[in-house]
């Protein structure tokens, strides 16, 4: 993520910065990749603290247009879990803009979120989180740190977070989008398989009887089927990018534009050294690895697989 400017004072703010110290009200502009004057707030603005600009006067930003349904705000906590979650989507599809994907030129379909919460005023209900054409539901209770981390080591996960959570199933989102196309469906199933196999005998199959980890995927769970190999494998591609991206951002390397380096490689191999420094320097202060995962020569090809067809601008 880039590091942006006020455009009152020109002093140095941040991506989710609704005002500046010097007390001028922002808005990010997400076509132009700049802060402005908050002149033309999205209307989740006080609600949700968004703080993008919107599409029409008065209207809601690209992002929280993109929400079909909210959880029930009876419950108390449900606004302040919906509000991170917007956060997280707002933050990932802003990289994903970056890369082509929902800007004018774009002419194909957009995801519509379903903001669901296992507690409503009436009753308890599971959600399950998922895509489903062009449709996602999204867990928003997940947004609690101690249920997250509960569930992270119930399932034996190294990494669970709401940016996550968006990165994988707007993954999902964009295979719909791409598998319009045959050629990028042939050349899919050579390197990921089968994706028409059955998802329910094949996930019922890996929960039955997790497998032990394989270099050839990501995660453990990008073993259950073709299609979670596929948005496991972008959740990482967009983690690494905006690694890099972040860290070039806040100086700490060279390199420009993360989103506009064509050569994965390059991408890659830049990644892979400052998630090992950074994991170093966690371990000093007796924290997580920043990135608890090995790129193995396999799950590269799967990455540059991604990344030619989901980067639609030049570099």
């Amino acid at each position: 993520m880039q590091i942006f400017a006020c455009p009152a004072c020109g002093e140095q703010v941040w991506f989710h910065n609704l005002t500046c110290s010097c007390g001028a009200a922002l808005s990010f502009d997400v076509a132009h990749q700049e802060m402005v004057t908050a002149d033309a707030p999205c209307r989740h603005r006080d609600t949700l603290g968004c703080n993008w600009t919107s599409l029409h006067h008065h209207g809601a930003c690209l992002s929280c247009g993109m929400t079909r349904t909210h959880p029930d705000l009876e419950v108390p906590e449900n606004r302040a879990h919906w509000s991170e979650t917007e956060a997280a989507k707002r933050w990932v599809l802003d990289g994903l803009v970056r890369w082509g994907w929902f800007v004018p030129p774009d002419d194909g379909a957009r995801p519509v979120f379903d903001m669901l919460a296992e507690r409503t005023s009436a009753q308890e209900l599971p959600v399950m989180m998922g895509h489903a054409d062009g449709q996602i539901t999204i867990n928003v209770n997940e947004a609690d740190p101690a249920l997250r981390a509960q569930r992270q080591a119930e399932l034996g996960e190294a990494y669970r977070t709401m940016t996550g959570h968006m990165r994988h199933e707007l993954a999902h989102f964009l295979f719909w989008r791409l598998s319009q196309d045959n050629v990028f469906l042939d050349a899919f199933r050579a390197l990921f398989g089968d994706d028409r196999q059955d998802y329910a005998v094949a996930l019922s199959a890996y929960y039955d009887k997790p497998p032990a980890p394989d270099p050839a995927h990501i995660t453990r769970y990008a073993q259950a089927h073709p299609h979670e190999d596929w948005a496991e494998t972008v959740a990482h591609l967009l983690h690494l990018t905006d690694l890099t991206d972040s860290a070039a951002a806040a100086g700490f390397v060279t390199g420009g534009d993360a989103y506009r380096q064509g050569d994965t490689d390059v991408l890659l191999n830049r990644a892979v050294e400052l998630a090992i420094s950074m994991n170093h320097i966690n371990r000093a202060l007796g924290q997580p690895d920043v990135y608890p995962f090995v790129v193995t020569g396999l799950v590269r090809e799967k990455l540059r697989f991604a990344h030619r067809w989901l980067r639609r601008v030049e570099s």
